[in-house]
């Protein structure tokens, strides 16, 4: 098996190996390239000593030096080099209180999490498998390297890690590695809210968000996402409903794909760094939108189920967890907002939708069409073609606007309070703002008024108006 490494890798490892010791790929690059995709990352390991690795690389970086991670630097590129480690105890769960070198490959991959993360790889020894790696790749399999219960014991994040990595890759998680998540699942306790903030968002955006199920079954949501935990079931007994919240949940997350994406792109505006981002808080409000239900339902005298106030509820629910997984505070804005308005659908009329717009912000409103249509897809059939049909209206009218580039904000008037300080004699203030109001306001009945001598007649008017009224 030929593995072709980037040329800067290769030379650090040959630089490496001519000073007499052993230098190899490592871990994820290797998996990545045998599964057909580009390695972001191509980390290597030595039998060198940090100090060693030094002395032979003009610049590096001690990056991680106590536990043998040296950053060498080649041109404008970076590459860690890390020392063959035995890991000591790890009574926090996560970190080892020590660390031993070896000269021993295998003894530093017997340490790694799962067999398909322990391949090594050199041009000159070729691939390195010595856990099966390759059969666990072929057969689609996460498995932990040697005793489960051991891998998960060292570091807990490993758990979140195998219901990632399932989800990425589309993988089953073998039985025992399952076994010892579920037993150990609690001593995910001790890990920090960023490490589970990121693990459970790289499953998020994944192709098979509906993994989260799996973490439901383990027992996992439980411990990281007790909110979500109970919504698996928690009934909807309603006509318009065939799931349980947390099952409508999952669903609408899948709904939540390139296809929905691709449907929206013109008003989106999706691309690169900033599809992933839409992906990335469409996902997160998808798994939000409804844990509110939990909290309001009533049940009238048919034994109908209803959920009257439930997105408000459920908008407070999704900043309390973003909080408590420290996410920053645009995430926490962006999704909230969506969340609280994902079930407010305006009037079929362009002067309502103008006004819904300044009311829910210009930034999200464009997000609710797929956050919408995902949640319908995730419903019953019934009335769900007029759902449809009326969605299409709103969108319609949406683009119309958008292409008559009506006023939304003040920010979009033809004048701003410069100008009515000049031209009308306004004072800065409370009073300057309140006519920036009611100009919108105005603008947004009747957005052909967006003109600055109309907006400053109507300004003159105003004033004259109050004036008259406090005589």
């Amino acid at each position: 098996m030929t593995i072709t490494l980037p040329e800067k890798a290769e030379k650090i490892i040959r630089t490496i190996e001519d000073a007499g010791f052993e230098a190899y790929a490592v871990g994820g690059c290797v998996r990545d390239f045998l599964l057909g995709k580009k390695p972001h990352d191509w980390d290597i390991t030595t039998s060198a000593l940090p100090e060693e690795v030094k002395r032979l690389f003009r610049r590096t970086v001690d990056t991680g030096i106590a536990h043998g991670t040296v950053t060498v630097l080649i041109g404008k590129d970076a590459f860690e080099v890390t020392t063959y480690r035995i890991d000591g105890k790890y009574s926090d769960n996560r970190h080892p209180d020590k660390v031993e070198f070896t000269r021993s490959l295998k003894e530093d991959l017997k340490r790694r999490d799962f067999t398909i993360n322990a391949f090594a790889y050199s041009p000159q020894k070729g691939l390195i498998d010595l856990f099966n790696g390759q059969e666990d790749l072929k057969n689609k399999v996460i498995r932990a390297v040697g005793n489960p219960e051991e891998r998960f014991g060292e570091d807990a994040l490993r758990i979140l890690r195998a219901f990632r990595f399932s989800a990425q890759l589309d993988f089953s998680i073998e039985e025992e590695t399952l076994k010892a998540a579920e037993t150990l699942k609690d001593s995910l306790k001790q890990i920090s809210a960023e490490r589970i903030r990121d693990e459970l968002t790289k499953l998020l955006v994944s192709e098979h968000p509906e993994k989260i199920e799996e973490l439901y079954k383990s027992g996992v949501t439980a411990v990281i996402l007790p909110e979500f935990h109970r919504c698996m079931e928690f009934p909807q007994n309603n006509p318009h409903h065939k799931y349980t919240v947390g099952r409508h949940t999952i669903e609408a997350l899948k709904n939540i794909n390139r296809e929905t994406l691709e449907r929206y792109s013109d008003i989106l505006g999706v691309s690169g760094e900033s599809g992933y981002e839409q992906l990335r808080i469409l996902r997160l409000t998808m798994l939000f939108h409804d844990l509110g239900k939990c909290e309001c339902r009533t049940v009238d005298e048919k034994g109908t189920d209803h959920f009257h106030g439930h997105a408000e509820i459920s908008e407070k629910a999704a900043v309390r967890i973003l909080k408590r997984l420290k996410s920053d505070n645009h995430s926490i804005n962006m999704v909230s907002r969506l969340v609280k308005y994902h079930d407010y659908r305006p009037d079929s009329s362009i002067k309502l939708v103008r006004r819904a717009i300044n009311k829910m912000g210009e930034d999200i409103f464009p997000l609710l069409f797929p956050v919408r249509y995902a949640d319908i897809m995730a419903q019953s059939s019934y009335k769900m073609a007029e759902k449809l049909e009326k969605e299409e209206r709103l969108l319609s009218l949406y683009r119309e606007i958008l292409e008559n580039r009506h006023c939304l904000s003040i920010k979009d008037l033809a004048l701003d309070g410069s100008i009515l300080m000049k031209e009308a004699g306004m004072k800065s203030g409370r009073e300057l703002g309140d006519m920036l109001k009611y100009l919108l306001e105005l603008v947004l009945e009747e957005p052909s008024w967006n003109e600055k001598e109309i907006l400053l007649a109507k300004a003159r008017e105003r004033i004259s108006q109050v004036k008259k009224e406090t005589e």
